[in-house]
């Protein structure tokens, strides 16, 4: 069973995700910040990371940047859900040292396939 870590501060967001993903029997852990999802990254060692770059003590960039920093999750992709424009947001969340991005509103209908199809890269 493969394990998704959700950083996100907004419940809606999380709770959708949640809903949405629910059915692919994946496990999914959250955190509500960014301190915590460092913590609780380092604890489970999870095979994908969804940040929101929008977090309300360090900012989502800062938290990719210290998991980068940690050899085990070094190699964890981490994928940006923000709600920057879509014609920017894949460069921005690259630079920013993810693997690929996820624009808001989250479409329900693709975010599974576009959650396996980081699975599929990362093996």
């Amino acid at each position: 069973m493969k394990t998704i870590l959700q950083v996100e501060d907004n419940l809606a967001n999380k709770l959708l995700v949640e809903r949405v993903l629910e059915p692919y029997n994946y496990r999914l852990l959250h955190a509500a910040d960014g301190e915590t999802g460092v913590s609780v990254a380092l604890a489970e060692k999870p095979d994908l990371i969804l940040m929101d770059m929008g977090l309300p003590d360090i900012d989502g960039q800062t938290v990719v940047t210290l998991l980068r920093q940690i050899p085990e999750l070094q190699n964890t992709p981490i994928v940006a859900i923000t709600a920057w424009p879509a014609a920017t947001a894949l460069q921005m969340a690259q630079s920013y040292g993810c693997d690929g991005c996820i624009t808001k509103p989250i479409d329900v209908k693709s975010f599974p396939a576009q959650i396996a199809q980081f699975f599929e890269q990362a093996e």
